[in-house]
């Protein structure tokens, strides 16, 4: 009996002290626990997503990749397969498991090292939310109080979600929504019992069991998995063989990018954490911005095809590099793999190895390792390039072009087959030196609806639509004439298209403005002068309305003041613009005469969906909007007082209004900055850029510098022309309904030109196919992308103005005309400017008289 009682003594005073010492290390690290009230509002490091309008992802910042899912969102085999492996008695302990941590401590003492954890579901969460991976005694202990408090204020259901969220399981995916992409590429609700397997065996050693960097421990741990499974009563002895036998299929996966608007994506990034800062990144923030997918698509194809076509009129720079000479070794082909896998791919170019030249095709082998055939059809267009000027002959075989060894780029072209089917053959090509920038918009209310920034992101990051500011060339004349229509000219009225001389005193030098080509027709009306970019025409509109009027009147396009040179030049493009300003800027003809700043962002909703920004931009206020308009007070900029400096910032780019808690926002409209008429009146002059006009069959007729815009067979289009000095820059901008559209080619060297394409051919004699210019080298990329954004719109019927009225004028001095015949036509006028004179019904008169010296305007 003693014994006995001694014995109980004995164990009463143990577990006194046993119990003292656990409130004692309580106590002693109390102050240092932290407070776990704050899982119940817990915010997951989430990555920012940007979206199209229409929903398509077009990137995902942050490093850590995280799919927050609902507990009833994961499999039921997902969340057995983790319970069975990670913490089989989880429903049953508070926490903690004390058997657990028996058995560990037995296989401690029996094999002297811990082959088994005993860390519960629990503590996991405890350690991953407010503690380090330090194997220090005071951690676990502190990891121990943490999981008893979270015991305490959260459910089961609700530690097991937070968990299954959070774990780290891997090149940078948290959670098993992301580790389902990151290694399967699928919806955790696709993956199979062997794929479930794999990630819940993650926990254990995340860097080193997964199945990119060891398939072979990943297919082991798999396997425990599945026999924790099997041994708790998950799964049947069917389902573990069928799974066990499964091969693992894994490979990285990036986010599941659906749509390719990287330079957009950058600018949502910035605008981003400029207004909420770094957190935006872990925000789980969704970024819907304006562009539309089908048109970017349509802009990325348009102009990078255009771009590719430009720098192969001007030859082949030959090879990026030569891996063995002629007479060389060749290196193996395991090798050139190898060595292409470092290469990087900037979008369709590929780069590639030649391993045999024959006499009309080469062999490549392309990065990923597949050997395909260069045909003549895609490589003869290579000519030497000599210089932007300069090409060399046609070449008459592969080898002129091509030598085994040499690293060079290919890309992907489809051919369809009588039958519809489509194939794929690869051709030659190069990364273009010259670069470009595309802008599409709404002129309603300004969203920018695509946008190219440059050849490829990932070889320039510079976004030339929205920070390149370049000389605009005679895309400028559109807004030079407005304000001469402003000012009381008419499309009839006579502009004298004569050679300029003036001597500038204070430079001690002659300015000589010349039209492009330099040929010139007299006084000619201001419908041509536009029509057709005569220079020394624009000069004198410009002239006649005064420089300091017409810059003041520029302003209203949100041109800024400060930019545009006090010089009869901005007459021929001598100021500077971006291309998204130059969109901007048409705009205002397209809707009829109302200023809209151009905005990229639509919304942005937070981790779980709820609106934390609304743009709210300026719209256009049409028929239906004019009443409610005028009684809500709005007034309305006419001509009658100038919007002086309506610029936009590179800040504000990219917004339209402040942030909103609710939809619910004040409509904004667009000031007017120029009268309907005078914006009718100029669209007019721009359709005749594509149309001309006169009368083909008498041989009157005549073509705008945009004629090529004809193949769209649409007569409610119209645009500009822009070339600089020495063709430095090359510019088409338009409209079509409810669209307007910038395209730019150029160096990003200020000082290179796009030069011409001239080259000897194979008897010696020179080939000139002629220099490049906005119509021939920007052009092209507005017109396909016109084909495809106008594809499904009906044709506009031209709605005139009130104040608008239609007369009959001679062809050749714009005044009233009798005759209906070929030497007459029908024009526009604003009501009270149509002319009053009428031409004698010889039409001998003299229509203008002067000596060299003198001007009309």
């Amino acid at each position: 009996m003693k014994f006995i009682k001694r014995l109980l003594i004995l164990a009463i005073i143990c577990i006194t002290l046993g119990v003292s010492t656990i409130f004692g290390f309580y106590l002693y690290v109390k102050p240092e626990l932290p407070d776990v009230a704050t899982l119940r509002n817990v915010e997951l490091q989430t990555p920012m997503q940007v979206f199209s309008a229409d929903g398509e992802l077009i990137s995902q910042f942050g490093e850590k990749r995280r799919i927050p899912l609902a507990l009833k969102d994961i499999p039921p085999q997902m969340i057995n397969a983790f319970i069975a492996t990670e913490d089989s008695r989880f429903y049953q302990h508070p926490g903690i498991d004390p058997i657990g941590i028996t058995r560990a401590a037995f296989v401690v003492l029996t094999s002297g090292s811990a082959k088994q954890g005993a860390s519960t579901i629990t503590q996991q969460l405890a350690r991953n939310f407010f503690l380090t991976n330090e194997k220090k005694i005071m951690r676990k202990i502190k990891e121990i109080f943490i999981a008893i408090h979270i015991e305490q204020l959260l459910t089961k259901d609700e530690i097991l979600e937070l968990y299954l969220n959070k774990i780290y399981l891997g090149y940078r995916s948290y959670g098993v929504g992301a580790a389902a992409q990151v290694y399967f590429g699928k919806d955790i609700s696709q993956l199979t019992l062997s794929e479930i397997a794999v990630i819940s065996g993650l926990p254990k050693a995340p860097s080193t069991m997964n199945p990119i960097y060891s398939l072979d421990r990943s297919t082991t741990r798999r396997n425990v998995v599945l026999g924790r499974m099997f041994a708790e009563g998950y799964i049947t002895q069917t389902e573990l063989n069928q799974a066990r036998s499964e091969p693992i299929v894994a490979r990285y996966h990036g986010a599941e990018i659906e749509l390719s608007a990287p330079y957009f994506a950058e600018r949502a990034r910035s605008w981003l954490v400029e207004r909420y800062g770094e957190d935006a990144y872990t925000s789980g923030m969704r970024v819907y911005t304006t562009v539309d997918s089908k048109l970017q698509k349509s802009a990325q194809h348009a102009a990078i095809s255009n771009l590719l076509n430009y720098d192969q009129r001007h030859g082949f720079r030959g090879a990026v590099a030569t891996l063995w000479q002629p007479g060389q070794t060749a290196m193996a082909e395991n090798d050139i793999v190898e060595h292409l896998k470092k290469q990087p791919s900037y979008g369709d170019l590929t780069p590639a190895v030649v391993t045999n030249v024959d006499k009309k095709t080469a062999n490549v082998v392309i990065k990923g390792g597949e050997n395909v055939t260069l045909e003549w059809d895609g490589m003869k267009w290579a000519r030497k390039f000599v210089t932007d000027t300069r090409q060399g002959a046609a070449p008459k075989k592969a080898s002129d072009i091509l030598a085994s060894g040499q690293q060079v780029w290919v890309q992907p072209k489809t051919k369809q087959a009588e039958d519809g089917t489509e194939s794929t053959y690869w051709v030659l090509s190069q990364v273009p030196d010259a670069n470009t920038a595309f802008v599409a918009a709404s002129p309603q209310n300004g969203a920018v609806l695509a946008m190219v920034g440059g050849f490829n992101f990932a070889h320039s990051k510079f976004n030339r639509a929205t920070q390149s500011v370049r000389q605009v060339g005679s895309s400028i004349k559109p807004f030079i004439y407005s304000a001469a229509i402003d000012n009381g000219m008419t499309l009839a009225t006579l502009v004298n298209d004569a050679p300029i001389n003036r001597w500038d005193q204070s430079q001690g030098t002659a300015w000589r403005p010349k039209n492009s080509p330099p040929t010139y027709n007299g006084p000619t009306r201001l419908r041509l002068g536009l029509a057709q970019s005569k220079n020394v025409m624009a000069v004198r509109v410009l002239r006649s309305v005064g420089l300091d009027q017409t810059i003041s009147f520029l302003t209203r396009f949100g041109f800024k003041r400060d930019e545009i040179p006090r010089a009869e030049a901005i007459a021929l493009g001598a100021g500077s613009l971006t291309p998204v300003e130059m969109a901007q800027g048409f705009s205002v003809f397209a809707n009829g005469g109302y200023f809209v700043k151009p905005y990229f962002i639509e919304r942005v909703e937070d981790a779980y969906g709820n609106l934390v920004y609304q743009a709210n931009p300026n719209i256009v206020c049409n028929d239906e909007c004019q009443d409610e308009k005028q009684s809500t007070g709005e007034a309305i900029a006419t001509n009658r007082a100038v919007i002086n400096d309506i610029a936009i910032s590179e800040q504000e780019l990219g917004t339209a209004g402040s942030a909103q808690e609710s939809d619910q926002q004040p409509v904004k409209y667009a000031p007017q900055v120029i009268s309907e008429s005078n914006a009718f009146l100029v669209r007019e002059m721009m359709a005749s850029n594509i149309w001309g006009g006169g009368n083909w069959r008498t041989g009157t007729g005549w073509n705008g510098t945009g004629w090529r815009a004809q193949v769209l067979k649409r007569r409610d289009i119209g645009g500009k022309t822009g070339t600089t000095n020495g063709s430095k820059d090359a510019w088409y901008s338009g409209f079509g309904p409810n669209i307007v559209a910038t395209a730019w080619v150029g160096f990003d060297k200020h000082s290179r030109e796009l030069g011409k394409a001239s080259w000897n051919n194979n008897l010696g004699k020179e080939q000139i196919s002629g220099g490049e210019a906005g119509a021939k080298t920007a052009q092209p990329a507005w017109i396909e992308f016109m084909k495809a954004a106008l594809q499904d719109v009906p044709v506009q019927t031209k709605q005139l103005p009130e104040d608008i009225v239609t007369v009959r004028i001679d062809r050749e001095s714009g005044k009233l005309s009798n005759r209906n015949d070929a030497s007459s036509m029908f024009e526009y006028f604003k009501k009270g400017t149509e002319p009053t004179e009428t031409v004698s019904e010889s039409g001998s008169e003299s229509i203008f008289e002067a000596d060299s010296s003198d001007e009309l305007f």
